[in-house]
């Protein structure tokens, strides 16, 4: 299975391709997408929608890992993040991928142990699991290469879980 996990920010959405064989879990690629405060709202949202279709294309997931939204105290940001999280879902579906949703905490639980983890302890944790020999930079490909291990754990114990097929 090749999933493709994303860690969704308008500023910086985060991708990471991890592929299974068994209980086998590695790296294909990541990276950060990363877009300017100062460019048009569509021109960002496009370029999201653009280069995860490209990261699709050249990699081949069939399955989707990706963050659902913490609504903290920054309203405003929640918003610019489920904007990002919009483009996203919308390249996966014309993809025809499935799709895992999942919690920050759930993410770290599933990668840690622990939902109350760090970023550090989740890129070390990403580092071990995916047999890297550095942890992954930036903080936002290895959030994401983290979903991606945690729907690979949620598929193995209980056949999908949650997931559920957008029609293209």
């Amino acid at each position: 299975m090749i999933i493709l996990g994303i860690d969704p920010g308008l500023a910086h959405t985060g991708w990471g391709v991890v592929e299974t064989r068994g209980t086998a879990c590695r790296a294909r690629a990541y990276g950060c997408i990363a877009t300017k405060a100062g460019e048009p709202i569509d021109v960002r949202l496009g370029r999201i929608c653009r280069t995860l279709g490209e990261v699709i294309e050249k990699y081949g997931p069939t399955e989707l890992a990706i963050e659902s939204i913490y609504f903290g105290e920054n309203t405003k940001s929640a918003i610019a993040t489920a904007q990002a999280r919009g483009a996203a879902i919308v390249a996966c579906s014309t993809a025809g991928l499935t799709v895992g949703e999942y919690t920050p905490m759930q993410i770290k639980q599933a990668v840690v142990g622990t939902g109350a983890a760090d970023k550090h302890q989740v890129a070390y944790m990403v580092r071990s699991i995916l047999g890297l020999d550095h942890e992954p930079r930036p903080d936002h490909a290895a959030d994401a290469l983290a979903a991606a291990v945690c729907h690979a754990n949620v598929a193995r114990t209980t056949a999908l879980g949650k997931a559920r097929r957008i029609p293209a």
